[in-house]
């Protein structure tokens, strides 16, 4: 059994006026905390005299107390260890207790009811579990080349900044983010993504996620319609959900989502969610001629444009694409970005470009969810932008990523090139697989999922039941090799799903 480390002193509290000793309470507090889960089996307890001199008074009763729990089996003694919780303590003593309710003399025992949930609650739970993210294996989504980052280099400069770090890395930061960060940021979306922002409009967030959820927050009421692009990224479908909007699916074709069913339908959403320059999942790229018609359409009906460009840095066959943002004229776009694909997803940071009139709105609801970002992380990441870190690890990235992808393809045109159809330009991270008619999707994802490879069903990420299943396959976090074993493996998977 693995004896899990000395605890710190339990909050044990006595009521000197009871008849009943104090060794006796001693005993009843630690055995009503070993049943009901609080101390885990292998889990140290103080020693006599440390918890004497805790409680403020004689080690007597406390020897007492832990002869009688060691009698009974509820602690062990270890050689060079002291006393431990007892690993043989029961399972099933230390599950919830029934409920009990007291009738006259009676007493009573009942199961305990369903707990209440909100209805937003309920909805997320709803959503299938994702077995598909159980690994790190091959074809993970929106996973990059992790065993390709500069981490000497990210050493040294994190290195740079804890050696002595000033009070304003340590201290609380600014809601909107570490001032030079923004400014880093603001320079880099306006050369490279054509963004028109200052550094005041920058909002710095714990990814693209967060920018999502906070952009709900501040502009939808619960009901309020949200055009989404089907299929569309099922993490915005979260972030609405949680604000309680109407998501009201609208389809795409090869010039991206449907501008003029858009306009068609008529009703009046308070906002739509689009992937513009790489629709997620399905790869294509918004025209030049529905961007603007989108445009023009917001700017009749009041209408919010949240603009989601999670990895447009990577285009193979062209330069990248410029932003919507950098089109609107009238301040209707919300402009989110991550820096979890361009460097690496536990760095937890992104950002959002605000209209100028909504900043005080999106940094009260940022100071509200987690108040800032880790300022140690956002002053890195500066110096690693502003000493030309960055642009060369994009430039090496997008080499990298070209190659895995034309391997990955050649990998389905040779060993299941009867079996799937590869979509998608030749951009980001991932590529779209369409399966065989009438083979599902879910299915083959969770036999994949049991060989060790991370493929997502494309049906989870339609609103409503597609005429046919994919998978969404990421290439960015897998070498050549386990691309081929990969493929390997999902050809029996898919093989067993018919």
């Amino acid at each position: 059994m693995k004896r899990i480390p000395a605890s710190f002193v339990p909050l044990i509290a006595f009521d000197y006026r009871a008849k009943t000793p104090m060794y006796r309470q001693l005993y009843n507090w630690f055995r009503r905390a070993i049943i009901d889960g609080q101390m885990r089996p292998g889990q140290r307890v103080p020693s006599t005299r440390g918890l004497a001199a805790e409680l403020k008074i004689s080690r007597i009763p406390i020897l007492n107390a832990y002869d009688q729990l060691l009698a009974e089996g509820y602690f062990e003694t270890f050689v060079g260890a002291g006393t431990c919780v007892a690993g043989s303590i029961p399972d099933d003593t230390q599950s919830p207790p029934a409920v009990k309710v007291r009738k006259g003399l009676e007493e009573i025992v009942e199961k305990p009811g369903p707990r209440r949930m909100s209805r937003r609650g309920v909805a997320l739970t709803d959503m299938p579990a994702q077995s598909w993210l159980d690994n790190l294996g091959a074809f993970r989504v929106s996973l990059p080349a992790l065993d390709r980052f500069p981490i000497g280099v990210w050493s040294k400069l994190v290195a740079r900044h804890s050696r002595r770090p000033p009070r304003g890395i340590m201290a609380y930061g600014d809601a909107m983010g570490y001032l030079p960060f923004r400014e880093a940021i603001a320079e880099y979306l306006g050369a490279v993504r054509a963004v028109r922002c200052e550094p005041s409009q920058i909002l710095v967030t714990t990814g693209s996620q967060q920018g999502l959820q906070i952009s709900a927050q501040v502009l939808l009421d619960p009901k309020d319609r949200v055009w989404m692009e089907e299929p569309g990224y099922p993490g915005a479908r979260q972030a609405f959900v949680t604000a309680g909007a109407h998501l009201i699916p609208v389809p795409v074709d090869h010039e991206g989502i449907n501008i003029a069913e858009l306009i068609r339908r008529g009703h009046k959403p308070r906002a739509v969610y689009i992937t513009p320059s790489h629709q997620y999942p399905m790869g294509m790229t918004m025209s030049a001629a529905r961007r603007m018609l989108l445009l023009n359409w917001a700017v009749r009906t009041g209408a919010w444009i949240i603009e989601d460009d999670y990895d447009s840095e990577y285009r193979f066959g062209s330069r990248p694409i410029a932003s919507l943002q950098g089109l609107d004229t009238d301040a209707r776009v919300i402009y989110a970005g991550t820096f979890s694909k361009v460097m690496f997803p536990a760095l937890r940071l992104g950002y959002v470009v605000v209209p100028k009139d909504l900043v005080p709105a999106f940094s009260a609801a940022r100071e509200a969810t987690d108040i800032f970002s880790s300022t140690l992380y956002q002053a890195v990441l500066t110096d690693f932008i502003r000493e030309g870190h960055f642009a060369r690890h994009i430039r090496r990235m997008r080499m990298l990523y070209m190659e895995r992808r034309r391997a990955l393809v050649e990998a389905i045109r040779l060993q299941m090139g009867d079996m799937l159809e590869v979509i998608g330009s030749e951009a980001g991270m991932h590529l779209v697989a369409l399966l065989p008619p009438r083979v599902d999707d879910v299915a083959v994802s969770r036999k994949a999922a049991q060989r060790g490879i991370c493929a997502m069903p494309l049906s989870f990420c339609y609103l409503k039941r597609p005429t046919r299943g994919g998978l969404i396959l990421g290439y960015g976090g897998a070498s050549l090799h386990q691309i081929n074993d990969g493929i390997s493996k999902l050809r029996m998977s898919v093989q067993s799903g018919r």
